[in-house]
């Protein structure tokens, strides 16, 4: 468990660099008409914590929760993901992570097997729904190394 919130409290250092030094044009540039910019990614994390925060503190005080989904394209495009502000949502992030930490500290054995469901049944514990928010960031961080790699290529 030590090594998963490790990884956890890493993730913010881990995205803050990678969006370190890029320009404007990168951070908005589309490697595709239906591709994200490193810009939205990073947006859409942020929202997916906020969410995915809130999803684990239900699961910590409720009993089997009832835990949503939301529409990731549809938040993008109704929310102008394009037009918020970077830094915020890296700050917000962060302060998202720092919140859960003495949470994550103190958690007995009985609370990492503490459960969620969704509408449609499928259930996780705790301690897989905080390995999916590692997952999820590190998979993100492969997306925005995918744009970068887009990008200088359309460059070169």
């Amino acid at each position: 468990m030590e090594k998963l919130i490790e990884e956890y409290k890493q993730d913010y250092v881990l995205l803050r660099e990678a969006v370190e030094g890029l320009s404007e044009e990168e951070l908005h540039f589309h490697p595709a008409p239906d591709k994200w910019s490193i810009h939205q990614v990073v947006i859409h994390v942020t929202d997916d914590e906020i969410l995915s925060t809130h999803r684990l503190r239900k699961v910590l005080a409720e009993e089997e929760p009832l835990l949503l989904s939301f529409d990731q394209n549809a938040w993008s495009d109704n929310l102008g993901y394009e037009l918020l502000n970077l830094e915020q949502h890296l700050l917000l992030f962060q302060t998202l992570r720092a919140s859960m930490l003495p949470l994550l500290e103190n958690l007995t054995p009985e609370q990492l097997e503490r459960v969620g469901k969704y509408p449609d049944g499928v259930q996780y514990t705790f301690k897989e729904l905080l390995k999916l928010r590692t997952q999820h960031v590190r998979d993100h961080l492969a997306q925005i190394n995918r744009v970068k790699q887009a990008y200088f290529e359309v460059r070169m």
